[in-house]
């Protein structure tokens, strides 16, 4: 079984934000990374966010130059899963999905030695049943970075029924190693952190359908009257309205509470495409110099 100090090389499965951003920090803290995605131009893009992250922490002085060449040394990128055979722990970044998922670790699995111990960023879906995808259920566990990585401090650890305490104790281990703070979560839809801030995201939501407020009054009143660093229309789009509608499915799927029935208003946004700052529109316009409300 793996301990902490067995672990040398990090895959990671995923070059959009969450993987690129765990991939930072797994850099910046020793590890050899093994960047995968299906595209090289990902990759490639990915790359160039790293180093962009890495420039301002130099800015600030939280890394030095050096740290910062020497990290995106450790970082070589892949499209095919052999690359990964040499991988001590594979996390796994992709989309929030479970079909995806399932496929990625349908792959992973035959090309990883038998000790390996597998991690999911599932931000709401059951990690027993992802596990229960691969060939090592008790070497498998939720690792829920936040986003930003590289600035949030938190991650969510969720055992899934089979994980053994080896594999919890060795990711427990390794998140500190990291600059990470833990919160141990159970395996329920959506976990702690989602559980409680989607729900109140898509309360927002309904607010602004309602027309109780408009898209201003609403992230004004949240950040002035609640102290939030971001407004939770402001917050949806910064993580992605379709990853938004997603985990509302799941809670409203595994909780069967129609508390959580996502709203109609962002089931459309979704439809239209409009996913928030990652394609330049959601409930903001970001084509110019300052957001816009489109609604």
């Amino acid at each position: 079984m793996a301990s902490l100090e067995d672990i040398k090389t990090i895959g990671v499965i995923g070059a959009g934000q969450m993987g690129n951003g765990i991939a930072h920090v797994v850099a910046l803290a020793g590890y050899d990374v093994r960047l995968l995605d299906v595209s090289e131009e990902a990759l490639e893009k990915a790359l160039g966010q790293i180093g962009k992250n890495m420039d301002r922490q130099v800015r600030k002085e939280m890394i030095s130059e050096a740290d910062k060449e020497t990290a995106l040394s450790r970082i070589t990128t892949g499209v095919e899963y052999s690359f990964l055979s040499d991988c001590d722990l594979v996390i796994e970044a992709a989309t929030e999905n479970e079909e995806i998922k399932k496929q990625i670790f349908k792959s992973l699995c035959p090309v990883l030695g038998p000790d390996a111990i597998i991690a999911t960023n599932t931000s709401s879906i059951s990690v027993t049943r992802l596990a229960s995808y691969t060939d090592r259920p008790a070497k498998f566990m939720g690792m829920h970075f936040m986003n930003p990585v590289p600035l949030m401090k938190l991650v969510e650890l969720i055992r899934g029924i089979a994980t053994d305490e080896a594999t919890y104790r060795t990711i427990h281990e390794l998140t500190k190693k990291l600059g990470k703070d833990t919160a141990s979560a159970e395996d329920f839809p959506a976990f702690i952190v989602n559980r409680i801030l989607l729900p109140m995201i898509n309360e927002a939501v309904y607010t602004l359908y309602e027309g109780v407020g408009n898209v201003q009054s609403i992230d004004t009143a949240l950040r002035l009257g609640a102290n939030h660093p971001m407004g939770p229309l402001q917050l949806a789009d910064f993580i992605g309205l379709d990853t938004c509608l997603s985990i509302m499915h799941v809670l409203h799927d595994g909780l069967a509470d129609t508390k959580y029935r996502p709203c109609p208003l962002l089931v459309k946004y979704v439809e239209a495409g409009w996913l928030g700052r990652k394609v330049g529109r959601g409930f903001y316009d970001y084509s110019g110099d300052e957001p816009v409300p489109t609604r």
